[in-house]
């Protein structure tokens, strides 16, 4: 699944074309099909996709593009939209993990080098 560069709140349907490589008229057709896509518009009248929302799309684009799912079969598939929602939650969950842990060891190697500065200027 692609990742999203930028994380803003909202994205417009041009912005989500670009991000999933799907044509603006397949987003709206979607819309349709799947009952849990379903942007907010905003005062004029546009489609705001949220990041869940993009997430979802990418779902989509997957079961139907890679794993060749009729939509009917994705449909049943995403079905319960808990159970998506809590792997996103899960894979926000690892990467959170993963920073920390990363800024961890960044923390330790700067102190590491901090005390190996000192030593060399008290052997200077």
């Amino acid at each position: 699944m692609k990742s999203l560069v930028t994380k803003k709140l909202n994205y417009t349907i041009t912005e989500v074309s670009k991000i999933t490589s799907i044509e603006q008229y397949v987003l709206r057709y979607w819309e349709k099909e799947f009952k849990q896509l379903h942007p907010l518009k905003n005062r004029v009248g546009r489609r705001v996709y949220t990041n869940h929302e993009v997430r979802f799309i990418l779902e989509i684009k997957k079961l139907l593009y890679e794993e060749r799912y009729t939509i009917e079969g994705a449909k049943k598939k995403l079905s319960n939209i808990n159970t998506l929602d809590t792997q996103f939650d899960l894979v926000d969950e690892i990467k959170k993990t993963e920073d920390e842990k990363l800024k961890k060891t960044l923390k330790e190697v700067r102190e590491f080098l901090l005390k190996l500065v000192d030593k060399l200027d008290k052997i200077s």
